[in-house]
């Protein structure tokens, strides 16, 4: 993954921070002592941030460590707290996160050496299991980009393509024990990429590379002699799914983008074992429900149909949103939006839909059009807005009771009003002048860890 580099201004901007914060570091280097357990930072609205390469220190002592950064997301605020999650000894690499359903605990994943730790976003620090010491960092036996948490908060899920599987091809669910930081069970299933987990967390669908079956694992089996594994088919390189209900799903059929036939929306049924219908659409990688309609993503194949005909842009490859009525099944809208491979979606209180994607085509004409892989979609009036950014979006998050949108791309934070769909310039405090957040170092993902009801 590349990742980009903030500038002089993020630097000076941080010094003072990054002294107070250094200190904090150097004292939790050490498991071994309760006065080493990092302090809460106090606020009741935040944000964490994962930061790969966080510098600490001046001088010949400093140094960059893995951190989730805090963010106090209140109304006004919008400032970097001189506190941070440690994840020394736990995480090397911090990028993707999973937040437990509870707000109780994050999951963060570190590529370098497949790890996963556990959080306990009260204590701000890694999980101790409700024992005196901090939990092991979980060891995956390959690369994962899907995680889930149970809604007790007790048990998650990482789909691995490459797992090794004695006589079988590689590719397996690993089962996570949050309590004492432990795999507890491994599915085979060949070539899993992405998860969902049903509402009540008893069944997990799995979709797998360069395959048109979906897997569905009915959790209450795991760890009993029945084989909790049961198979779906009549899809078409399925990559995604949203369940509606506990027993109903809609499944993304990526198509030709992933080497199948036709994209197209699926409905899958637990119930009846099977696909009830499908709804064509040019491409399908990501998708998010707002009420009765249905937004769907993705980068139609390079056949002619994936053209930016109509729209002022220098690229010459697009990709394209679908608007579905979940009611009718049918297709009510279109709109050209960036290329590349969506799996990023939220959409703001205001009705704009952000979507993020990788490996999509950057524009940088010195003078003239520069974009990456964000789109905005307008849902009152159809109309798109690409911010002059380049890079991959690798986190979006919308911020519950304000008109904001946090959002990482190409390793930096930017936040977005979703009023106008550029980026914040309201003054705030006395840190943050300019309606940014500065962080300095190499960032991947941000979510929200406190509910609305804690402000």
């Amino acid at each position: 993954m590349l990742f980009g580099v903030p500038g002089l201004k993020r630097i000076f901007i941080s010094i003072l921070v990054l002294i107070a914060v250094g200190v904090t570091i150097v004292s939790c280097g050490s498991s071994n002592s309760s006065t080493t357990t990092h302090k809460p930072s106090g606020l009741t609205f935040r944000v964490f941030i994962s930061n790969a390469l966080f510098p600490t220190g001046t001088g010949a002592v400093r140094t960059n460590l893995p951190v989730l950064n805090i963010v106090n997301a209140l109304p006004n605020e919008d400032v970097l707290s001189t506190s941070v999650v440690s994840l020394i000894g736990a995480s090397t690499q911090p990028g993707l996160m999973a937040v437990s359903p509870s707000l109780n605990d994050t999951l963060v994943y570190s590529q370098s050496g497949n790890s996963v730790a556990i959080v306990d976003n009260t204590t701000e620090a890694v999980s101790t299991g409700g024992g005196r010491s901090a939990l092991p960092a979980i060891t995956l036996p390959g690369f994962t980009e899907s995680m889930v948490i149970n809604q007790f908060g007790t048990t998650a899920y990482a789909a691995v393509a490459t797992a090794p599987v004695a006589g079988e091809d590689p590719g397996a669910v690993e089962v996570l024990n949050l309590q004492n930081g432990s795999i507890s069970a491994a599915i085979p299933v060949p070539s899993a990429h992405f998860i969902a987990l049903s509402p009540d967390g008893n069944h997990l669908l799995v979709f797998s590379d360069n395959s048109d079956i979906v897997t569905v694992i009915s959790t209450i089996f795991i760890g009993t002699p029945t084989d909790p594994r049961s198979y779906i088919s009549g899809f078409d390189r399925p990559v995604w799914g949203i369940f509606t209900s506990n027993n109903s799903a809609y499944v993304m059929n990526c198509g030709p983008q992933c080497g199948g036939t036709a994209a197209g929306v699926g409905v899958l049924s637990l119930t009846a074992s099977s696909a009830v219908s499908t709804t064509p659409v040019s491409a399908a990688t990501y998708g998010l429900m707002n009420g009765s309609t249905l937004y769907v993503a993705g980068t139609p194949p390079a056949n002619g149909t994936n053209t930016c005909a109509g729209t002022p842009t220098a690229a010459t490859t697009c990709g394209r949103l679908a608007t579905i009525n979940t009611n009718s099944m049918t297709v009510t809208g279109s709109a050209v939006i960036t290329d590349g491979y969506h799996d990023r979606m939220q959409i703001s209180q205001n009705g704009q839909l952000y979507i993020g994607s990788h490996t999509c085509s950057n524009i940088n004409i010195s003078g003239g059009e520069v974009r990456g892989c964000l789109s905005i979609f307008n849902t009152t009036n159809g109309s798109v807005a690409i911010p002059q950014n380049n890079g991959d979006v690798t986190g979006i998050q919308q911020i519950t009771g304000r008109d904001i949108v946090y959002l990482v791309q190409n390793g930096a934070l930017a936040i977005y009003d979703t009023d106008t769909n550029q980026l914040q310039v309201t003054p705030n405090d006395s840190q943050n002048n300019d309606g940014q957040v500065d962080i300095v170092g190499v960032l991947y993902d941000v979510k929200l860890v406190d509910s609305a009801s804690a402000k």
